[in-house]
């Protein structure tokens, strides 16, 4: 197969099945650096393709067929005969797949999962590992790093991510980075989100006494306490060291985008490449009308006359036979604007996304309008969010373990975290208003909050107003900065 080339022949969830046999040789043998030339060239491919995924969404020269497209061979040149539409050859690429992944990354993401821990007031003893993971969300910019994620895994198919413990002012804490899809190699029986075994592998280089540079690949294979690092600096690999890594668990697990682990861009590949090909033979058809002929009548000019003509841009002419014309070459366009609209509705429809610039989403449209015209788009985002929840579930589990070692919890506290995804649509806050009152008293106040677009906390909101009841009753009033008269408690007797 080409390297610029991708597999079309299997998935890559179907592809990683050829990992499976290695568990059973670790689980009885144990890891060596015999296994390592044998991983890295099962994940050949998978690689291969993960690069050229990402190199697409950048739009590198080498990731873009129409970028490096030359003019198709015509031998029909000769004496007489001179091939004039080689001369203009536009590469007009437009991102689709690129466009369809920041689509989908900012519905999902564009406000952040939200990590809360259930039962903090019927258990005290959660609050600690709700205090804890407040900071840690901070700590990690965890928002930031699971829009990269969720990018990532939209692009290749799947992305990766390392649970690791750092020190801060001489204090264990835990961290969490995002690692380069292509890099890492999973081991496991059900999922990437939960595997046996992880390796890491990368190229580097290394500086020696004199600082001078060595190519150096490093690897890095994590089991469920340890962490054993390897080198090849000599052509073959060597065991350089080992530590455990703080955990109960594989620190290095997975992030599915579907069951296939397919890209955003697999099923549209080929139209996007259709419509960047005719596109830029559109460019290069009104652009090559500069090139058209100029036929003189029974006019006979030098060399020199003809580029004193170019440059005024004027010729004076004698004679009744004598006259001037252009041949030229007609376009159809409408053939041209039917088809590029047709490659364009086909992509967004097999591509499931939604372009929020037309003018369909123009007007103040309902919440149900809105709903309907991006359902393609919520059901592709519904899949990922559950890949997204298996994810986190098995993220702090991990974490949990590691926490539960520095005593803010139990290892199976983990099992209290809950996820909440909101999709970053624009709100009809009226409707939401009007919704709201019409079902006070038939749905619990949470329920009710919780349908609100700009209530993300229900428990904080619910707070909030109970201390509002007690500051200034049940009847609020206006707030005027002009009011000097300070707001007395309530009595509840």
């Amino acid at each position: 197969m080409n390297v610029n080339q991708l597999n079309r022949k299997e998935t890559i969830a179907k592809r990683m099945q050829v990992f499976q046999p290695y568990i059973e040789y670790i689980d009885q043998f144990g890891f060596n650096e015999t296994l390592i030339p044998k991983l890295i060239a099962d994940h050949k491919s998978i690689k291969q393709d993960v690069q050229l995924l990402q190199k697409r969404y950048e739009v590198s020269t080498d990731g873009v067929p129409i970028l490096t497209r030359d003019p198709v061979p015509l031998d029909l040149e000769n004496e007489k005969v001179r091939r004039l539409d080689a001369l203009v050859n536009n590469k007009v690429n437009t991102a689709f797949d690129a466009d369809i992944v920041d689509t989908k990354v900012g519905y999902m993401y564009g406000i952040p999962v939200n990590y809360t821990v259930e039962g903090v007031r019927d258990e005290p003893r959660l609050q600690p590992l709700a205090t804890e993971i407040d900071n840690f969300r901070i700590r990690n910019a965890v928002a930031d790093k699971d829009a990269s994620l969720g990018k990532q895994t939209d692009i290749a198919g799947y992305g990766a991510r390392l649970a690791y413990v750092a020190l801060e002012n001489n204090k264990p804490v835990l961290r969490i980075m995002n690692v380069d899809t292509d890099e890492v190699i999973f081991l496991f029986e059900e999922t990437i989100a939960e595997p046996k075994y992880s390796m890491r592998y990368y190229d580097t280089f290394v500086l020696d006494q004199q600082a001078n540079k060595q190519n150096v690949t490093k690897v890095e294979f994590y089991d469920t306490d340890t962490i054993w690092y390897f080198d090849n600096l000599n052509g073959a690999f060597e065991l350089t060291g080992y530590q455990e890594h703080g955990f109960m668990y594989n620190p290095l697990f997975g992030m599915e985008n579907n069951d296939e682990m397919q890209g955003a861009a697999m099923r549209i590949m080929n139209l996007i490449d259709a419509y960047d090909r005719a596109l830029s033979d559109a460019s290069s058809e009104v652009e090559s009308m500069r090139l058209a002929l100029l036929i003189l009548h029974n006019i006979g000019l030098q060399p020199e006359e003809i580029q004193q003509m170019q440059k005024s841009g004027a010729l004076e002419i004698w004679g009744p036979d004598a006259k001037v014309s252009f041949l030229t070459k007609n376009v159809n366009d409408s053939m041209i604007e039917h088809l590029l609209e047709r490659l364009e509705k086909n992509i967004m429809r097999i591509g499931k996304s939604v372009d929020f610039t037309s003018e369909e989403f123009a007007s103040n449209l309902s919440g149900i309008a809105i709903l309907m015209k991006t359902m393609a788009l919520e059901h592709k985002s519904g899949t990922a969010e559950q890949k997204n929840r298996t994810t986190l579930q098995y993220q702090f589990k991990v974490l949990c373990s590691g926490w539960a070692r520095l005593g803010y919890c139990q290892p199976e506290d983990y099992l209290k975290v809950w996820f909440e995804f909101k999709r970053n649509l624009p709100k009809n806050l009226l409707e939401a208003a009007q919704t709201s009152q019409a079902l006070k008293g038939y749905v619990s106040e949470d329920t009710r909050l919780s349908l609100l677009p700009f209530v993300d906390d229900v428990a904080a909101e619910r707070e909030a107003m109970q201390e509002d009841l007690k500051i200034y009753g049940t009847d609020l009033g206006p707030l005027n900065e002009d009011d000097d008269d300070d707001p007395k408690e309530v009595d509840d007797s």
